[in-house]
């Protein structure tokens, strides 16, 4: 059974940052690629950042410069540290790996 759990979402100022978390379990996690979306109300889902098997990383625009995404895979985990929030970053965050995906973690920037 392939779980994914996310954790580390809160409520932050702008300006503050927040350390996303997402335990794997159920798939082989050191070769599947993992990615980070978002969605915020009445929006489209948004592709945030993605990191393959091999560590390489890609960024949407909206993000570059202030998240960073990593991945433990001792620890079948895979993080997204943000800095420098912004109250547009609101959203419901969420691992995949393209095919399963988890909950959600909600982040809340206030201005």
């Amino acid at each position: 059974q392939v779980r994914l759990v996310e954790s580390g979402g809160g409520l932050v100022q702008a300006g503050g940052s927040l350390r996303l978390s997402c335990a794997a379990s159920g798939i082989i996690f050191y070769i599947s690629d993992m990615y980070w979306y978002r969605q915020a109300p009445g929006k489209q889902r948004e592709l945030v950042a993605g990191i393959t098997n091999g560590g390489t990383t890609n960024y949407a625009d909206s993000v570059k410069g202030r998240f960073t995404i990593s991945r433990d895979n001792a620890k079948n985990t895979v993080y997204l540290q943000m800095n420098s929030l912004k109250p547009e970053d609101t959203a419901l965050y969420y691992c995949d790996t393209r095919v399963f995906w988890g909950q959600g973690t909600q982040v809340t920037v206030s201005s």
